[in-house]
């Protein structure tokens, strides 16, 4: 965990409903990529740790026969329920709203575990040797991620067509980061506490010493174009925890309308060019045991 910071229900208090239309989609093939990665024939159960609104769990929940989200907060508990209902897969899908720490709940074995960009929120060391446990010899984690040395955008913004013929300027990022500062101080916000110094990396490290074998790095290309609204890059703001709607307190609307202003001064059509980043996995793989493999539970 984060030195001098604690969790606390606030970290994502409110920013489910924007979380879909505000952040990048993986990139198209990760499904493809992990279920023959892990070979996945529709029949194993799939745990995924930190699911949010289900963004990862329900792209992969056909391969599986069953597959649990476990996320702390309500509202991404909900939204991935409704996500389950609108996908057709909610008969096999469940939806746990717990803390990673509070593992394992007697859910049960599992064939592969998933962390979408959630493992740096917890409790790494605990977590980790908690999912081993809960993995079947042979089990596989699968920790994804965008890969952060992507590059996401359209060209400098106010640029119009200037790279990859992307015809609108990029959202642009760092006034957007400004404005939040000017509301909400110079200190990285998270839920009730901060972060000065951003969350913990090391992954590699802590899944090794957890006992298990890797990794195996998977990257699945991305680069297509993605076009966003003034609606979507706000949705983007509002679907991260340094800028939960909570945060803003009675300023919220004026938060708001400071940044659609800066939005539409920087594109006056009210349209922006990125581009989908890539998708990095790194896969984990629990070793087998002496004798006869158990079953799933």
């Amino acid at each position: 965990m984060v030195a001098g910071w604690e969790w606390d229900e606030t970290l994502f208090q409110g920013t489910a409903p924007y979380y879909r239309r505000g952040r990048p989609p993986y990139a198209p093939g990760l499904v493809d990529v992990l279920a023959d990665v892990l070979g996945l024939d529709g029949r194993g159960r799939l745990i995924d740790v930190g699911c949010g609104p289900g963004t990862l769990a329900l792209g992969l929940a056909h391969a599986f026969r069953e597959t649990v989200g476990v996320d702390p907060d309500a509202g991404m508990i909900a939204e991935a329920e409704r996500g389950a209902a609108g996908t057709g897969v909610a008969g096999r899908t469940r939806w746990v709203r717990a803390r990673a720490e509070e593992l394992p709940l007697g859910l049960g074995t599992f064939t592969v575990a998933t962390f979408g960009q959630s493992f740096h929120w917890m409790d790494q060391e605990r977590v980790a040797a908690t999912i081993r446990d809960m993995l079947l010899p042979g089990g596989a984690l699968a920790h994804v991620a965008d890969l952060k040395s992507a590059d996401r955008s359209a060209g400098p913004v106010g640029s119009v067509g200037s790279v990859g013929g992307l015809p609108y300027p990029a959202v642009p990022d760092a006034a957007i980061g400004e404005l939040v500062r000017e509301y909400l101080g110079p200190v990285r916000r998270a839920g009730r506490g901060v972060l000065p110094h951003g969350t913990p990396g090391g992954e590699a490290a802590v899944f090794a010493r957890a006992g298990f074998s890797g990794p195996e790095r998977h990257v699945v290309p991305g680069g297509q174009p993605l076009d966003r609204t003034v609606d979507d890059a706000v949705a983007g703001v509002f679907s991260m925890s340094f800028s939960a709607p909570h945060l803003f307190g009675a300023r919220r609307d004026a938060f708001d309308a400071d940044l659609r202003r800066l939005l539409w001064r920087v594109s006056s059509s009210g349209r922006f060019s990125g581009r989908v980043p890539s998708t990095e996995v790194f896969v984990w793989r629990k070793g087998p045991a002496a004798g006869p493999e158990a079953q799933p539970s």
